[in-house]
């Protein structure tokens, strides 16, 4: 099969032939029609994880139809067309993932390829509403966002929210569902542009982060958060606590902005506020995202669609951080 790969770190993506994978007796072989781009694919490319070994094939993110099941899977899975949840061996405990936890894509080779092979039971039907190329932007970004609202930040439909960096996929997709359950939404970003694309998706309006008063802006606008959902962290980060309302909880997914700086302790424990982390989700989240999907008729917000050869490019776009949405790579010239 051909797939996209990295060969050392930093190095280009290539296409290189490489061989098929055959699944095993639990396993489903996927041949994809399209995958998106995280973050992630961006740090294992320049080796910024411990212990990443090259070559290779990246990519979390996929869907596409099943072509061979093992011996042990329902032959009816065969033909479907199917989303991939990317979470390997989250574990038995629903409150964090197990030491063996780990995600498509590095270590195991990843969905920049024809094929990929995983456990059946991560092989789910797309969502009827949506194509291949609208599900495959569903499986990291919004099972994330999902944790981290309903499981982690507990968002009630007379809440305020507020989501940081808008614009990426795990942001759009929490502005997405906390709209869906009737939250009131507002946003940070470092493009007024984006802000104001986020507001014609629902959010009550939002700030730029760039303004030494953003926060007091914000504060302004909304009056205070009950729950604040961050992928930034950085000197942004203690911002946060003043603005959380009394008893409040903020959710941690990400540190685009690097380590958090100068946060006052006594904000958190005078105001009761819960600092929570969350990273992906249980395979049972990853089935209730879909049921939601499907129930409220979301449609993930596609930023560009590249071929697959066009990795280079997408991922340009993506470390400059241009993106509105995810950025979708189209595995063949068809439909998907």
């Amino acid at each position: 099969m051909k797939a996209m790969v990295v060969e050392s770190k930093g190095a280009p993506f290539v296409e290189r032939d490489v061989p098929t994978p055959t699944p095993k007796s639990d396993e489903a072989l996927i041949k994809l029609r399209a995958s998106s781009l995280n973050r992630r694919d961006y740090y294992i490319q320049h080796g910024l994880y411990p212990r990443t070994i090259f070559p290779v094939i990246p990519g979390a993110d996929g869907a596409g139809v099943v072509v061979q099941v093992g011996d042990a899977v329902s032959p009816a899975l065969l033909n479907t067309e199917v989303v991939i949840n990317p979470a390997l061996n989250w574990g038995t405990n629903p409150k964090v993932q197990q030491r063996e936890f780990r995600l498509l894509g590095f270590p195991d080779n990843g969905t920049f390829a024809e094929y990929v092979v995983v456990p059946a039971r991560l092989v789910h039907p797309k969502p009827r509403h949506l194509s291949l190329q609208e599900s495959a932007a569903l499986p990291v970004a919004s099972v994330t966002a999902y944790r981290a609202l309903f499981t982690r930040g507990n968002i009630q439909p007379d809440e305020t929210l507020l989501i940081t960096g808008i614009g990426g996929g795990v942001a759009l997709a929490a502005l997405q569902f906390a709209h869906a359950i009737g939250a009131r939404v507002y946003v940070t970003s470092g493009s007024d542009e984006k802000i104001q694309r986020a507001v014609a998706l629902g959010a009550a309006g939002g700030v730029n982060y760039k303004s030494e008063r953003w926060a007091e802006d914000v504060l302004r606008l909304a009056g205070g958060f009950h729950v604040i959902v961050d992928g930034t962290a950085g000197p942004l980060f203690s911002k946060l606590l003043e603005i959380a309302t009394p008893g409040g909880r903020i959710v941690s997914y990400g540190s685009v902005l690097g380590k958090i700086q100068d946060a006052e302790p006594g904000r958190i424990f005078w105001k009761q506020l819960s600092i929570l982390g969350s990273t992906m989700g249980t395979e049972e989240e990853f089935a209730a995202m879909l049921r939601f999907v499907e129930q409220h008729a979301i449609t993930p917000i596609l930023d560009n669609v590249y071929s697959l050869r066009d990795i280079g490019a997408a991922m340009l776009r993506m470390e400059n951080s241009h993106q509105f949405g995810k950025i979708i790579l189209r595995h063949d010239s068809s439909d998907a």
